[in-house]
């Protein structure tokens, strides 16, 4: 059983950063491809951004530049460095992982950018 607990959301002002950290809880970490999807009122969710286990990584083109998502295996976590932040990445941000073909997905957690 694979449980995964996202933290760093917050209020930022435009052109400010967070950075968003998800905890793995379960079993073989560094073997799956982790991914943050985010939610924004009205909107379907989408990929934001995703990490594979040998280290390659994908982004949405409006963060491309802006966002970057990294993993500690030892820790089990994987994170997203979120800076030049625009209102348009207010969202609730989620944590994703797929094992055995099920899909795990965190709580989420707030990220809104206003003045």
């Amino acid at each position: 059983q694979v449980q995964l607990v996202e933290s760093g959301g917050g209020l930022v002002q435009p052109g400010g950063s967070l950075k968003l950290s998800c905890q793995h809880y379960g079993s073989i970490f560094d073997m799956y491809v982790m991914s943050w999807y985010r939610q924004a009122p009205g909107k379907q969710r989408e990929l934001v951004a995703t990490m594979r286990g040998g280290g390659s990584t994908d982004y949405l083109d409006s963060v491309k530049g802006r966002f970057t998502i990294s993993r500690d295996n030892h820790l089990k976590t994987v994170s997203l460095q979120m800076n030049g932040l625009k209102p348009e990445d207010t969202a609730v941000y989620y944590c994703y992982e797929k094992q055995a073909g099920v899909d795990y997905w965190g709580q989420g957690t707030q990220v809104t950018v206003s003045s």
